[in-house]
């Protein structure tokens, strides 16, 4: 046995209590989306194609009825045509705010593809919220990471009702800071609401679905946002996103995405149903698949002297793990790693470029069936210091943890080729 099958054997033997709990989690979502499926009468005709307007789109109509059920919320909206979840994020922000409306993210910067969104970077004109006259307001994190209640209060008291959106990134994005909790969100919530009865708790809710017992909107977040080629599409959605929340926050993004007196109505469906279905069936198996490959990444990465958030024993929000690979050579190696290991496009040399939306040169390896999923087993990161490797997915935990040795194996070679990664 050579000495990295040991440290996987080490591994896999610290992990195994984690990995009972991620089962059980698994378990009892999929025993809520099998309730919702019955309670929702789900049969062959809900999975049946429909064009042009896609009228009495009947498969439609029940899924978003079954994300609102699952998720614990009032209404939803799923669609296949969201193009990402950027797109998802723009749509219930464009909704939610009007001219002369605050926009005040309570986690400090929102992930870089919203910037030109909200106006913080691009051409002037070009259809941001800035340009539509909305404010935009950052309460910046503690050094800890969490969020700075005290900072919030105050931006609460100076803005006022002007304040619509109280927004929340669940996952760290390109930030060094750990992933916000559903209790963490909760309080939040109620943190702000308490202060003002006008703002609206939208969260970003990328990456975090059914890694926990709950949701945002379960615990007083108004609306969540997510993609469907992240965790709910379970592996299955080709494109597409959701939102999901209050049943006026919904119907107004419904309105937002088609047009004002037709919402929800219409939208083709174009033979996506049977994918989305079998997709939200999957994922709370996709999604603990994902996080048993996350925790062994953070095991062995950290026994090879790496820094790594979270820990390889802390219980996960979002299935991503991050890992400093301190140089921008090993950030580069790490990324090739996985890409080498992918079950798609392995042949492919990964090159950091200038990615739209992005503030840095960004490296990406993703060798998936769905371009851009990451529930599948996939690796970004901005060629800026600290050299963050952020990892995420696996489809299922054997293939995630063949990517995760290339991974490795990449890394030590190229810290081996450096000299020790002094470079």
């Amino acid at each position: 046995m050579t000495d990295i099958e040991k440290l996987v054997e080490q591994a896999e033997t610290a992990l195994a209590p984690r990995f009972r709990e991620i089962e059980k989690m698994s378990e009892r979502h999929t025993a809520r989306i099998l309730s919702a499926f019955r309670n929702n009468r789900v049969s062959e005709t809900s999975f049946a194609s429909t064009n042009g307007y896609g009228l009495d789109d009947t498969g439609r109509d029940t899924l978003d009825k079954i994300y609102a059920e699952v998720f614990g919320c009032e209404a939803a909206f799923v669609r296949h045509s969201i193009v990402s979840g950027t797109h998802a994020l723009t749509i219930g922000l464009f909704a939610l705010l009007r001219p002369g409306d605050v926009l005040l993210s309570l986690t400090g910067k929102p992930y870089d593809t919203l910037d030109e969104v909200i106006g913080l970077s691009g051409k002037a004109g070009r259809g941001s919220l800035l340009d539509f006259g909305v404010r935009y307001r950052e309460v910046a994190l503690k050094k800890d990471g969490s969020p700075d209640y005290d900072g919030i209060a105050a931006a609460l008291a100076e803005e006022g009702d002007a304040i619509r959106v109280a927004f929340i990134q669940r996952s760290k994005g390109y930030l060094d800071r750990p992933t916000l909790t559903v209790f963490e969100i909760g309080k939040l919530a109620a943190f702000v609401k308490e202060r003002t009865s006008r703002a609206c708790v939208v969260v970003d809710n990328c990456y975090g679905e059914f890694t926990e017992e709950k949701e945002p909107v379960a615990v007083g977040a108004d609306l969540m946002i997510g993609s469907l080629i992240k965790n709910p599409g379970g592996g299955m959605a080709e494109a597409g996103g959701y939102l999901a929340g209050r049943a006026d926050a919904v119907e107004l993004v419904a309105c937002r995405a088609t047009a004002p007196g037709i919402g929800a109505e219409e939208g083709a469906t174009l033979g996506q149903n049977r994918n989305l279905y079998k997709g939200l069936f999957y994922a709370p198996h996709s999604v603990a698949q994902a996080l048993k490959t996350m925790h062994l990444a953070a095991y062995l990465f950290s026994a090879a002297g790496f820094e790594v958030e979270p820990s390889w024993d802390t219980p996960r929000s979002d299935i991503i793990q991050t890992v400093r690979c301190k140089t921008a050579d090993n950030l580069i190696a790490f990324c090739r790693g996985i890409q080498a290991g992918s079950p798609v496009d392995a042949f492919v040399t990964c090159e950091p470029w200038d990615m739209p939306g992005y503030s840095s040169p960004v490296i990406m390896a993703a060798g998936t069936f769905v371009q851009g999923s990451s529930l599948e087993l996939s690796a970004d990161g901005p060629i800026r210091e600290p050299y963050n490797a952020y990892l995420q997915g696996g489809l299922t935990y054997e293939s995630g943890k063949i990517g995760i040795l290339s991974a490795l194996d990449a890394v030590l070679k190229k810290q081996a080729e450096n000299g020790g990664g002094t470079r």
